[in-house]
């Protein structure tokens, strides 16, 4: 059995801090080549993630990495040891990207080649042979992948050219000749379904094991925090049961920020963090855990996480599991409807974030639009990173559905979701009181909103006992930043909006 990484880096852009290393603010080209070393030689992670999906990839990632850093990739087998998989874009989901899709695909077999003259010929591993892919929502859609490249990209050895002169003749052998995919599964309904997905697959494909990655930002964007956390838990627990069933191993991985939003995997909680979301196999280790925190702690938290035995992941009875659906729903529709009466802020705020990555827009033509209900937002970090500077951090809103619950159904929550006090004691201390008067004056929001946030405001305070606002110099700190913020924004004082937005994502420890 190969081994499975058990950390992976990724390229979210979701750091306040600019790395050392880094040319400029935003980090691309070359750049991420070199980051793809630092995070495999100095920080210890297992696997980078090469995102081809909404960003110009560097498709010679590879020759670069041998070429710069030989001596590493010597004593670290990339494939073997150390692991580069790329994310491509879903061609059924991102049609301007269609064609990315295939040049990802494409450039696999220069990779082996590459690899080959690296390494020598022998019992060669190859260097890139799995690919992530997004929006996966159904059977076909990973079927489509991997049979694109066996039939497309793979299987033209033999095609004849003129004569009997073939491509191979021409071009040499193609190989791989399969690569593996790994669903990623990121809305509500299709982690309700994720079983049906993969386990469709397996029937057809006959993988002899499967990593299952789960995003944690999109749903709580789409649905709220405690709905996303919950859906987690369900897939989480079908994984298991099919896994069970089939007997193929599966080896989730989850994808999960800094902030309690996104997923609360940071530096300094890595132990909760694994307890939460236990039966996860392997955790994104994003820009924010890398960059925002002191080195030392950064590779001691890495260093846990390769070596942390996993948990067995909770089970939950048929029941239960659709109780946990039905409480996620209340959540949501406590949640969505003051996301869309916040969306007009939401979008200002968003759009004057420092970029930390060379991305393509993600609206319009050329990308595509987050959307909850009837608005569209902003991607997930910079959706956070607007909330939490506007003083009401998104973990908030939608908590008052707990008091609709019946008591069987809070503790079936508690059980599900353990350390939710912990998450929203976090993001209270962030919490601009002011601000729900302030938002008001600059983009005339609804006061029945308003109302609404207020109400679950209030539910933390009294029903949850937490006290509200700065705790620390760094929380009052970026309290003080965000009524400055409202300030600068009624006078358009942008270059002084930037600042302010900066020196708060500093405070926190992530963009969003």
């Amino acid at each position: 059995m190969r081994l499975i990484p058990r950390t992976m880096s990724t390229q979210h852009p979701d750091n306040a801090a600019v790395p050392l290393w880094a040319k400029s603010e935003v980090i691309s080209g070359d750049d991420e080549v070199v980051e793809a070393y630092y995070v495999f030689s100095n920080l210890g992670v297992h696997e980078v993630m090469w995102d081809a999906e909404g960003k110009d990839v560097d498709t010679h990632v590879v020759r670069k990495l041998f070429t710069n850093y030989p001596e590493f990739f010597k004593e670290k087998v990339l494939g073997r040891d150390v692991f580069l998989t790329y994310r491509i874009p879903n061609p059924k989901i991102e049609g301007a990207e269609r064609k990315v899709f295939v040049e990802t695909l494409e450039s696999i077999p220069i990779t082996y080649d590459l690899a080959e003259q690296f390494y020598g010929s022998g019992n060669l591993t190859p260097p890139v042979f799995e690919v992530i892919l997004p929006f996966t929502t159904s059977y076909t859609d990973l079927l489509s992948t991997v049979k694109f490249y066996e039939k497309v990209v793979a299987s033209k050895d033999d095609v004849k050219l003129y004569d009997d002169f073939t491509v191979k003749d021409l071009i040499g052998e193609t190989n791989p000749k399969r690569i593996e995919v790994i669903p990623l599964i990121e809305d509500r309904y299709s982690m309700g379904k994720v079983d049906e997905i993969i386990g469709k697959y397996i029937e057809i494909a006959k993988p002899p094991y499967l990593r299952v990655f789960l995003a944690r930002s999109d749903p709580a964007m789409n649905y709220s925090m405690f709905s996303a956390v919950l859906s987690v838990k369900y897939a989480l627990n079908r994984i298991k049961k099919i896994s069970d069933r089939t007997g193929v191993p599966m080896f989730p991985i989850i994808g999960a920020g800094s902030l309690p939003f996104r997923g609360h995997n940071s530096p300094s909680r890595v132990n909760k963090f694994l307890d939460e979301y236990r039966g996860v196999y392997t955790v994104t280790i994003q820009s924010a855990f890398r960059y925002d925190y002191n080195e030392a702690e950064v590779k001691d938290a890495i260093k846990k996480l390769n070596e942390a035995q996993v948990k067995e992941i909770e089970t939950y009875s048929e029941e239960e599991e659709v109780n946990l659906l039905s409480i996620a729903d209340k959540f949501t529709k406590k949640y969505q409807y003051k996301i869309e009466g916040l969306a007009n802020a939401i979008n200002s705020v968003a759009s004057l974030l420092p970029r930390r990555r060379a991305r393509k827009l993600h609206i319009g033509l050329f990308g595509y639009s987050r959307s909850t209900g009837r608005v569209t937002l902003p991607r997930a970090i910079s959706f956070v990173g607007a909330m939490y500077s506007l003083g009401i951090p998104p973990e908030i809103l939608g908590v008052s559905a707990l008091g609709e619950l019946t008591e069987e159904d809070f503790e079936l929550f508690r059980t599900a979701y353990k350390y939710y006090m912990d998450d929203i004691s976090f993001a209270v201390a962030f919490l601009n009181y002011e601000a729900l008067d302030l938002i008001s004056e600059v983009w005339n929001v609804e006061s029945d909103v308003i109302a609404s946030i207020r109400e679950d405001i209030s539910y933390i305070e009294n029903n949850l006992g937490l006290s509200l606002g700065g705790k620390d110099y760094a929380t009052k700190k970026h309290v003080m930043l965000s009524t400055l913020l409202y300030l600068a924004l009624k006078e358009k004082k942008v270059d002084e909006v930037r600042e302010l937005l900066r020196d708060m994502a500093s405070l926190r420890g992530s963009i969003g």
